[in-house]
């Protein structure tokens, strides 16, 4: 079987850097690891995900260095992909739209996050919003 394409929603990831236990901290564990799937980013999600966590560092326990350590780390395991086009609005909320631009450009199968009703009307590009705990189950990683 071939590899998930997926973005990952900020939302998933701060609550993998909030909190140990659950599903998204699971996920970031794997990235990089499984070869069952492989992320993908751009440089306004980069920006997205950079801004919430050192917004919330001190919630967080971690240092900026660290945040820059974990970011960098995404960005090398990561497909990473330029958005030439936006034709928002298509979803409610424009931060999902960066999402779904950015999974139609990366040929993903999947957006991971926790809105999932966000996101209705995006299976007609070939893309499904599933949660993190329905992603690590559909490959294999929890039952």
């Amino acid at each position: 079987m071939a590899a998930l394409q997926i973005v990952i929603d900020t939302n998933v990831v701060f609550a993998g850097l909030r909190s140990r236990r659950g599903a998204s901290h699971l996920l970031l564990q794997e990235i990089g690891r499984s070869q069952a799937f492989r992320i993908h980013l751009s440089v306004p999600l980069v920006l997205e995900y950079e801004e919430v966590a050192k917004r919330n560092s001190r919630a967080l326990g971690l240092s900026h260095s660290d945040l820059d350590d974990l970011l960098d780390y995404l960005c090398s395991v990561a497909g990473l992909h330029d958005i030439y086009y936006l034709w928002r609005p298509c979803l409610t909320d424009p931060d999902d739209d960066m999402l779904l631009e950015l999974a139609v450009v990366a040929e993903c199968q999947r957006i991971v996050t926790f809105n999932e009703r966000d996101f209705h009307g995006i299976e007609q590009f070939g893309i499904r919003a599933i949660s993190p705990q329905e992603f690590l189950s559909e490959i294999g990683v929890i039952r």
